[in-house]
């Protein structure tokens, strides 16, 4: 919450709006940054976090366009946020942000909230997307540690076949080992 704010509060140059929508207890007002136009995008961020953490489900669309934001800052905010919100409809967003070949650079956030999220959703689309890390000089090796890390944590059988392909990467053979012994079963 710290690093956000001293972000935002830079984006918005220590603006009254900002200490006013820092402060303000009032989630119609927080919601009404939501959806007014011409709203600067720390605003947005700022309303869309406060209401996310605080369950208001009006934050969902804001922080799942944030979700897939190309600042990590803002990617790893709107996960927190959504993490939080325990809103239905969280895991199947991550998980087509996640494994979304043409958006793939902005992953990382995704894939690690569907680990956190533990839903349904989560081993299916980090199986996926790891798979299609596995391809000959593919350059998202952090989304790719963060599908073997995530996957050893859930520690699904389903994941024993691509994991047990991730250990042929020198970059990632080390985390595909730690994250196959944590899937209980036969090896």
């Amino acid at each position: 919450m710290r690093s956000l704010t001293e972000r935002l509060w830079q984006e918005s140059h220590g603006t009254p709006a900002y200490e006013r929508l820092a402060a303000t207890g009032d989630h119609d007002e927080l919601a009404d940054v939501l959806t007014a136009a011409g709203q600067p995008l720390w605003a947005r961020e700022l309303a869309a976090f406060r209401l996310g953490v605080a369950g208001d489900r009006r934050a969902f669309e804001s922080l799942v366009l944030l979700l897939n934001h190309r600042d990590p800052p803002r990617c790893a905010s709107a996960a927190h946020a959504l993490a939080r919100l325990q809103d239905p409809r969280t895991a199947r967003a991550a998980a087509a942000l996640a494994t979304n070949e043409l958006r793939v650079a902005y992953a990382l956030h995704p894939v690690r909230l569907l680990v956190e999220l533990r839903a349904p959703e989560s081993v299916p689309a980090l199986i996926t997307t790891l798979e299609r890390r596995l391809r000959p000089h593919d350059p998202h090796r952090r989304v790719a540690l963060a599908c073997v890390e995530g996957l050893g944590t859930l520690g699904d059988v389903r994941a024993r076949r691509v994991l047990t392909e991730a250990l042929a990467h020198p970059t990632l053979a080390e985390a595909a080992v730690q994250a196959l012994e944590r899937i209980p079963g036969p090896r």
